[in-house]
């Protein structure tokens, strides 16, 4: 969930998470029926044609069941587990987008007329079953990816279908190559001016930076992550604020 991010953390943090992480005995998954789709739905900056999607929803519903009889083990690599688990992440919130669309402008038209963090909105909608267990996208990205992973590139990677969240990437994510994949991602974030705007006398950068700070800084300063990604640099000295965040649909 990319909202209401300091009750969030406040919830988290006194109470975890409540649903078990599931299993099965399944063995590593082959991602390419959701490259596929991505391939032939999402272009090079990101943006997903939702209307020409929907009419491969029978195929996305496919690879859907696929994950949901196949949770990962601890006989799979952690890489394969978080490129399952990110994958999970980004294919179920284009099925929730698509079971609306196009009756919605945002994802957070969806759920409750209140919305409540962890109660009542789009991110706690229980629409996923994975293992058996009934789960919510928050389930996924604050009970198992960040619980399990000390990943903060996964802030890069994991795409609520919102403009000023990540791009979503036009190619599903593998163990064997997460890693480079993970890097690609924070660049093509850190450099999209409309996402972080970062100059040497002054950076502006994505809410996500300041929602997730303490999982970037628990590796390393802000500083050097933006370095890291940026092809412009800045030091300690540089002002650093946040841009708003825009929530219409990643849709082109």
């Amino acid at each position: 969930m990319r909202s209401f991010a300091f009750v969030l953390f406040f919830v988290v943090g006194l109470f975890g998470s409540c649903t078990a992480t599931p299993t099965s005995t399944a063995a590593p998954v082959d991602h390419s029926a959701w490259d596929k789709l991505l391939k032939k739905h999402v272009n090079d900056k990101g943006f997903v044609n939702y209307s020409a999607f929907k009419k491969d929803y029978d195929e996305l519903k496919k690879y859907l069941d696929m994950l949901s009889a196949s949770a990962p083990n601890n006989k799979w690599t952690k890489e394969e587990q978080l490129a399952y688990w990110i994958n999970a992440y980004n294919a179920f919130t284009v099925q929730l987008i698509l079971d609306h669309y196009p009756g919605i402008s945002t994802i957070k038209d969806i759920g409750s007329k209140i919305k409540i963090p962890f109660v009542s909105d789009a991110w706690t909608v229980n629409f996923i079953v994975i293992g058996g267990k009934k789960m919510n996208l928050n389930d996924i990205e604050h009970g198992i990816i960040r619980k399990k992973f000390d990943e903060p590139r996964i802030h890069f990677a994991l795409v609520c279908a919102a403009k000023s969240c990540p791009p979503l990437r036009n190619e599903a994510f593998t163990a064997d190559q997460l890693d480079k994949q993970l890097d690609e991602q924070g660049r093509d974030f850190m450099n999209d001016k409309a996402k972080n705007n970062i100059r040497k006398d002054k950076a502006e950068l994505s809410k996500i930076l300041t929602w997730y700070g303490g999982d970037f800084t628990k590796k390393m300063p802000m500083v050097e992550w933006v370095n890291k990604y940026s092809t412009v640099k800045i030091d300690s000295k540089t002002p650093i604020s946040y841009l708003d965040y825009d929530w219409d649909l990643n849709g082109k």
